[in-house]
């Protein structure tokens, strides 16, 4: 499958790509055009670029449009995403405690990385790592499941 997302992607856009080659087709490919892209002339899917059915919609970041669109079940991705929209929206919500450190790290990936390409591989590793702290917070039993 071929993806289409904007330029100097960041914080969302990387998490989603992310989940995409994780997920849905590890063997996806991604195109970055500009913002001002008419997205009915985009060949391919695209995600969070004005139109697309993969975007932000209603408080909820593209992460999470993607998480629904193919039902991905994963118990460690709404906590991760969560975690995304703090770092991409921090206005919006009161934040994990997480998302600020996340947010910092994907400034510096968009600021010392020269390609979108580059943005991407150095995001995936950050995405990686967080998923797997994300998995194991699910692990850990509750204080309700721990008595």
């Amino acid at each position: 499958m071929h993806f289409v997302t904007r330029r100097r992607i960041h914080v969302d856009r990387i998490a989603t790509a992310w989940a995409i080659r994780r997920f849905i087709d590890r063997h996806a490919t991604f195109e970055f055009v500009s913002w001002r892209t008419d997205p009915k002339r985009i060949e391919g899917v695209p995600f969070d670029i004005r139109g697309a059915e993969l975007s932000h919609r209603n408080g909820r970041c593209t992460l999470e449009a993607l998480i629904e669109k193919y039902e991905l079940t994963d118990e460690a991705l709404p906590r991760m995403a969560s975690i995304i929209r703090a770092a991409d929206l921090p206005q919006d919500e009161p934040a994990p405690p997480e998302a600020v450190g996340v947010l910092a790290i994907f400034n510096g990936i968009r600021d010392c990385s020269r390609s979108d390409e580059r943005r991407l591989a150095r995001g995936f590793a950050v995405c990686e790592a967080l998923y797997a702290y994300c998995q194991e917070l699910t692990r850990r039993p509750t204080a309700e499941t721990a008595t």
